[in-house]
C-alpha cells in the first residue's frame, strides 16, 4: 500500500497546504480497493484484525459522535471504543474532530459506520498518514526506495525468537504487500491506457527543434543537446538501469529567457530532473516538475520567449509572395513533423506574430502582403476566419495611422516614484492577424460564437462629444506629470462616464491605454490602483480587451496578483476576468502562471461565516474576484486542467458552502463551466457539492439558480449524481423553476437538468408527483431551440412509462411533438423522434400520430444526412408499425419508402444498422412488403452484415433474417450468401436476447437442407443442446426445432444411403 500511494496515486497541493489526493478515476479506484480490503479484514483475518498498531492512524474526520452506537462510550464530544489495548488505551478515540484508530478491527467497523462518507474518510486518513504501514508495523517496515528488506528481517526474527507478535506482524506485512501489488497492478491498467512516447517520436521532435535553434534573437532556443551521444539498439540513450523506469534520454535545453533546463524524456512524458550533480558526472534523476506530453508542451509552459519565437519561425514559412511557394514550403514542414506528436505543428500553426514598425509606410507595405493559409488550414475551414482577422487588423492599422505616435511616455520603475521623462512607447510585438484565435482544440466548450465580433463605432472626429476632448486634455497630465499629477489625472479621468463607448475609445485612440498599462509596472500603489480602476471599467469593450492583451497588460496583471496589497489584487483579478473573454487572453493567463495565482486567491479562513469582520470581508472580496477571473479562464479545456492541478476543486467546494450570492455566482459559474470534464464531475459528486448546488436552486438570485441548474445538467450524466439530486430534494425546486418561463437562459438550464435527471426511473416518478410533465408539455410552443431540445429530451425519458404517455396525450402534447418533426436542428430531431416513438407504443397515441401524418414525417427523416437522426427515426418507426391499424398498407403508401430503408443497410454506422434491422423485422410481418423488400435486395445486404461482433446489431440482424425467411427462396439465398456460419457464432455471445433471436433465425434457416449441413459443420448442435434446457420458452422451442430439422435430414440421408 505504501509503494502504491507513493508511486501510483496522484497527489497535488491545494494552495499552500500539504499534499492531497486528487479526485481522479485512478485515485477513486485505489481508494475503493483499500476500503474493501479494510472492511473485509476483520472477517477474513480475525486474529490479525486484533493486532494493535505501533502508532495510531490519526486524521481529521467528518463523522459526528451520533454515528457511533454499540461498542462505543460517548462522553460529550469525545467517543472511545470499549475495546482497549494491553496498555489500557482505547483502540478508537474521537476528540473534537480528530480521530485515532489503533487496530484493523476498529478500522473495519469505522468504515461500516461511515457508510456513504467512507470514501472521504479513507482519503483523509491516507492524506494525513502518507506511509500508513510504518505506523501500523513500525519504522522498520516503512516504505523505502529501492530494495525493501523489511520482510527478510521479519522472517529472520521469527526464526530466531519464535515470538507470536513478530509472526503476526509477518502475516500482516504479507497481506499488506499483497494489497500493494494489487493496487500497483490496478494503477498500471489505468496508466497503460495513456498515450506513450517512444524514442523515434522524441528524436524527430529534437531534430525539428534543432532546425530552429542557435544564436540569434529569432531562434526558438539557444541550444538543445543530448547528455549522451551513445544510442542503444532500441533507440534509447538512457543507461539500462534507468530504461527499466521507462526513461528514454536526457536533454540539456538552453532557452533565451531562462536558465538551462535539464529534462528527462520517458515513455510517460517529459519532465524536469535535478540536473548535473556538483562534482560528479551523474544526473539527479528525481522528477522536479509535472509530466508533460512532449518537449514542446514543456517548453511552452517554461519559456514565453520560446512561444513567441516559434511563431516568428512559422511566419517565415508563410511570408512567401505567391501561393505556390507558400504551399510548397508548408509541405516541407509537414514532412518534417510527420510521425511525431501533433502538438508542435499545432503550436506553430497558431500565434503567427509580426513586429510592427513605427513608420506608417512600413505597416502599409506589410498589410499589402496577403498571408495565404496552408492547405491544412483551408481543409479545416479556417480560411474565412483568417481573412476576417486580417481585414480586422488592416482596419485597425488604418485607424492608427491618423493618430499621433510621437508624443508618448514610457514610465520607468524607480524607487522614488515615476520619472517624467518623455520617451516614445514601443508597441509590443503582438500579431494582429492571428492573435485573435487560438488552437482549435483549446476548448470543447467554446464555439464560434465565443469569438468576439468587432464593434463598429464612429470613425470621424467632427461630431465627437465633449467627453472625447476632455479626456484628450487629461492625457498630457497623465503622460508627463509627476506621481501626484498622475494620480490627480487618473482621478479626474474616473469622473468621466467610462461605461460610455466614446470615452473608452478616446482613451485608446489618444494613446492613454499604453500609459495605463505602463503605470501597472511601477512601484506607486496609488497609480497602480487608479490605473486598474480605469482598465477594469473600459475593458468591458471588446476592442479595448484585445488592445490590452496585445500591449502585454495581462502579464503585468498576473504579476500583481502576488502583491501584498489586497485592493490591488482585487482590481487585477477583476480586470483579468474582463479581458480573458477570448482565447488568446485565456492562454496568456495560463502560460504566465496566472491560474495558480488565481486559485491561491480562493484561500480564506472566513469560508461559510455568516457575520464577517472587515478583514474577513476583504478576504471574501479577494476570493470573489479570483473566482470571477477563473470563471472567464475556465472556458478553455487546458485551463480547466490547470485549475484542477493547482488544487482549485477543494477550494471551490469550500466556497460553495458560503451564503453570500455575490461569491456563489462566480464559484458556481466556474464549476458549471468545468463540469464538461469527467474529472470535475467526479469531484463535484465526491466532494459533496451536489447538496449545495441543490440548496442554491431555491436562491432569490436567478443567475445563481441558472448556473446551479446548468451544473446539475452537466453532472447528471452519471447515475450516482442523479440519485444524489433526488436524495437532497433537488427535483422539486427544478419543477418549480419551470414556472419562470420568461427567463430563457434559466429555462434552458432547468429543462436540461430535468432531462438528465429523468434518465433515472425513480426521478421520473417524483417529477410526475410534482406535475413537471404537464409543465413541460405546456412549454412546447414558442421556445428557443436550445430550450426545446431539453424539453423534448425530458419528455422522451418520461415516456418510457405508460402512465406518463397517457398524461402527455391528455395534456395535448402529441400534436406539438409531431409538429417538431419538421424542424432542422439535429439535436432536437434526435430527441423528438425518440419521444414520438415512445408515445407510439400506445394504440390511442398512435391513432393521433397517424392522423397528423407523423409516420410519414418520421420516414422522411431517414433521408437526413445525420446518422443519429436516421437511427432515432428508424427506432421510432418500429412501434408505429407495430401499433398501426393497417400497418402493411400504411408502409406501402410511402412512395419509395421501402427502397429507402433497404438502402440504409449500406450505412457504416452500427446504430443505424441495428435500428434499420429492427424496422425491417416489423415491415417483413406483412407478406406483400416482404416481397417488395426482397426485390430490393434485402437478403444479400443482411448477409453482408452477419460478420459483426456488436451484440445489439447481432440481435436485430438475427430477428430480421428470421422474418425475411418467410418469403420464397430467401432461406436458400441466405445460405448462398454465407449468412449461416456467422449466425452460429452468435450463440457464443453472453447476451440472452442474442441467443433467442439467433435460435429463431437458425430454426427458420434449418428448413433448407444445405443450411443444416453448414450449421452442423460449424458445431451448432452442441451449442443448441445447452439452450434446450433454458427457462426461456421461445429459446427452448427454437433450439429444439432447429436440432429436430438437422436430425431429420441426417435420418433421411442415412435412409437414402443404406435403405
Amino acid at each position: 500500500m505504501g509503494a502504491a500511494l507513493a508511486r501510483a496515486a496522484q497527489w497535488t497541493a491545494a494552495g499552500s497546504g500539504t499534499g492531497t489526493l486528487e479526485i481522479t478515476p485512478l485515485n477513486e479506484s485505489l481508494l475503493n480497493q483499500i476500503i474493501k480490503f479494510a472492511e473485509d479484514f476483520s472477517t477474513r483475518h480475525p486474529q490479525e484484525a486484533a493486532f494493535v498498531f505501533r502508532e495510531p492512524l490519526e486524521w481529521k474526520t467528518q463523522l459526528g459522535c451520533s454515528v457511533f452506537e454499540e461498542g462505543y462510550e460517548i462522553h460529550g464530544a469525545t467517543v472511545q471504543s470499549e475495546a482497549k489495548g494491553k496498555d489500557g488505551q482505547p483502540l478508537l478515540l474521537l476528540t473534537a474532530s480528530t480521530l485515532r484508530v489503533r487496530s484493523f478491527d476498529q478500522l473495519s467497523r469505522l468504515l461500516q459506520i461511515a457508510m456513504e462518507k467512507k470514501l472521504k474518510e479513507a482519503q483523509a486518513c491516507l492524506e494525513a498518514n502518507r506511509d500508513p504501514i510504518m505506523k501500523i508495523l513500525g519504522p522498520e517496515c516503512g516504505t523505502v526506495e529501492g530494495e525493501d528488506m523489511s520482510m527478510l528481517h521479519l522472517l529472520e526474527k521469527v526464526k530466531k525468537d519464535d515470538d507470536p507478535e513478530t509472526e503476526m506482524k509477518m502475516k500482516i506485512c504479507l497481506l499488506l504487500h499483497q494489497l500493494d501489488l494489487q493496487l500497483l497492478s490496478s494503477s498500471l491498467k489505468h496508466i497503460s491506457q495513456d498515450v506513450r512516447l517512444n524514442p523515434a517520436a522524441i528524436n524527430n521532435e529534437v531534430n525539428l527543434l534543432k532546425n530552429f535553434s542557435g544564436k540569434g534573437e529569432d531562434t526558438v532556443l539557444e541550444s538543445l543537446e543530448y547528455t549522451s551521444d551513445y544510442m542503444f539498439c532500441n533507440g534509447c540513450r538512457a543507461p539500462p538501469w534507468r530504461q527499466v523506469h521507462g526513461e528514454i534520454c536526457y536533454l540539456v535545453i538552453k532557452p533565451h529567457d531562462t536558465d538551462p533546463l535539464y529534462i528527462t524524456c520517458s515513455t510517460a512524458g517529459v519532465f524536469l530532473n535535478g540536473g548535473q550533480q556538483k562534482g560528479k558526472d551523474d544526473i539527479d534523476y528525481e522528477r522536479k516538475s509535472d509530466v508533460y506530453k512532449d518537449i514542446v508542451t514543456f517548453l511552452r509552459e517554461r519559456s514565453p520567449r520560446f512561444v513567441e519565437n516559434m511563431a516568428k519561425q512559422e511566419y517565415n514559412f508563410l511570408k512567401e509572395p505567391s501561393y505556390e511557394k507558400n504551399y510548397q514550403r508548408m509541405e516541407v514542414v509537414d514532412a518534417k513533423v510527420s510521425g511525431q506528436s501533433q502538438n508542435l505543428y499545432d503550436l506553430t500553426e497558431k500565434n503567427v506574430c509580426e513586429k510592427v514598425k513605427s513608420s506608417a509606410s512600413r505597416r502599409r507595405s506589410i498589410d499589402k502582403k496577403k498571408l495565404e493559409p496552408s492547405m491544412k488550414w483551408k481543409n479545416t475551414g479556417l480560411s474565412a476566419s483568417h481573412r476576417y482577422f486580417s481585414d480586422k487588423a488592416a482596419k485597425k492599422d488604418a485607424e492608427e495611422e491618423g493618430r499621433s505616435s510621437t508624443v508618448s511616455l514610457k514610465i520607468k520603475k524607480k524607487a522614488s516614484g515615476i520619472s517624467s521623462e518623455s520617451v516614445k512607447i514601443q508597441r509590443a510585438s503582438k500579431c494582429k492577424t492571428s492573435g485573435r484565435f487560438e488552437d482549435i482544440s483549446e476548448s470543447s466548450s467554446e464555439t464560434e460564437e465565443d469569438e468576439e465580433q468587432p464593434v463598429h463605432h464612429q470613425e470621424g472626429n467632427t461630431d465627437l462629444p465633449s467627453e472625447y476632448w476632455g479626456i484628450q486634455k487629461l492625457a498630457k497630465y497623465l503622460k508627463g506629470g509627476n506621481p501626484t499629477a498622475t494620480v490627480i489625472a487618473l482621478c479626474s479621468m474616473r469622473d468621466f462616464n467610462l461605461a460610455q463607448e466614446t470615452c473608452q475609445l478616446a482613451i485608446r485612440d489618444i494613446g492613454c491605454l499604453e500609459v495605463l498599462i505602463n503605470l501597472l509596472d511601477t512601484e506607486e500603489i496609488k497609480c497602480q490602483i487608479g490605473s486598474l480602476k480605469i482598465l477594469k471599467e473600459i475593458s468591458q469593450n471588446t476592442l479595448i480587451r484585445h488592445a490590452i492583451a496585445d500591449l502585454g497588460g495581462l502579464q503585468i496583471m498576473v504579476k500583481i496578483l502576488d502583491s501584498p496589497d489586497k485592493d490591488l489584487k482585487c482590481l487585477a483579478a477583476e480586470t483579468i476576468a474582463n479581458v480573458a473573454r477570448f482565447k488568446q487572453a485565456r492562454r496568456t493567463v495560463r502560460q504566465h502562471g496566472g491560474i495558480k495565482r488565481l486559485v491561491g486567491l480562493l484561500e480564506c479562513v472566513s469560508v461559510g461565516s455568516t457575520s464577517l469582520t472587515p478583514y474577513q470581508s476583504k478576504d471574501t472580496e479577494i476570493a470573489r474576484c479570483g473566482a470571477l477571473a477563473l470563471w472567464s479562464c475556465s472556458k478553455s479545456t487546458k485551463n480547466k486542467e490547470a485549475i484542477r492541478k493547482a488544487g482549485g476543486i477543494p477550494l471551490l467546494a469550500r466556497w460553495l458552502c458560503s451564503s453570500h450570492a455575490n461569491i456563489l455566482t462566480p464559484v458556481v459559474g466556474t464549476l458549471q463551466e468545468c463540469a464538461s470534464e469527467p474529472s470535475y464531475r467526479l469531484a463535484i459528486r465526491t466532494e459533496g457539492m451536489i447538496e449545495n448546488l441543490v440548496k442554491n436552486l431555491s436562491s432569490e438570485h436567478e443567475e445563481l439558480q441558472m448556473h446551479c441548474a446548468s451544473a446539475i445538467f452537466k453532472c447528471a450524466e452519471d447515475k450516482e449524481t442523479r440519485d444524489l439530486v433526488r436524495q437532497h430534494g433537488g427535483l422539486q425546486p427544478l419543477s418549480v423553476l419551470l414556472g419562470k418561463s420568461e427567463n430563457k437562459q434559466l429555462l434552458a438550464a432547468v429543462t436540461g437538468a430535468i432531462w438528465k435527471c429523468a434518465i433515472s426511473g425513480e426521478n421520473v416518478s417524483k417529477f410526475r408527483e410534482y406535475k413537471a410533465i404537464e409543465a413541460l408539455v405546456g412549454l412546447l410552443s414558442d421556445q428557443p431551440e436550445e430550450v426545446l431540445v431539453n424539453i423534448v429530451g425530458a419528455l422522451g425519458e418520461c415516456c418510457q412509462e405508460q402512465i406518463n404517455r397517457t398524461i402527455i396525450r391528455k395534456c395535448g402534447g402529441i400534436p406539438p411533438l409531431v409538429k417538431l418533426l419538421t424542424g432542422t436542428d439535429q439535436a432536437l430531431l434526435v430527441n423528438v423522434t425518440k419521444a414520438v416513438g415512445a408515445c407510439a407504443t400506445e394504440p390511442e397515441n398512435m391513432m393521433i400520430i397517424d392522423r397528423l401524418d407523423g409516420v410519414r414525417l418520421l420516414w422522411s427523416l431517414l433521408k437526413n444526412p445525420n446518422p443519429d437522426v436516421q437511427a432515432s427515426a428508424a427506432w421510432a418507426i418500429c412501434p408505429c408499425i407495430e401499433n398501426a391499424k393497417d400497418a402493411g398498407e400504411m408502409v406501402r403508401s410511402f412512395v419509395g419508402g421501402l427502397e429507402l430503408i433497404v438502402n440504409l443497410l449500406k450505412s457504416k454506422n452500427k446504430e443505424v444498422l441495428a435500428s434499420v434491422c429492427a424496422a425491417i423485422t416489423n415491415i417483413a410481418k406483412d407478406e406483400e412488403n416482404l416481397a417488395v423488400i426482397t426485390d430490393h435486395g434485402v437478403v444479400p445486404l443482411l448477409s453482408k452484415l452477419a460478420n459483426t461482433n456488436n451484440d445489439r446489431l447481432r440481435r436485430h440482424l438475427a430477428e430480421a433474417i428470421s422474418s425475411c425467411c418467410m418469403w420464397g427462396s430467401n432461406r436458400v439465398t441466405f445460405g448462398e450468401t454465407k449468412a449461416v456460419a456467422p449466425l452460429v457464432r452468435y450463440l457464443k455471445s453472453n447476451d440472452p436476447s442474442v441467443h433467442r433471436a439467433t435460435a429463431q433465425a437458425l430454426y427458420q434457416l434449418s428448413e433448407d437442407p444445405n443450411n443444416c449441413i453448414t450449421m452442423h459443420e460449424n458445431g451448432v448442435v452442441k451449442l443448441l443442446l445447452a439452450m434446450v434446457g433454458s427457462t426461456d420458452e421461445t429459446l427452448q422451442e427454437a433450439a429444439a426445432g432447429c436440432i429436430a430439422n438437422i436430425r431429420r435430414l441426417a435420418l433421411a440421408t442415412e435412409k437414402a444411403k443404406y435403405g
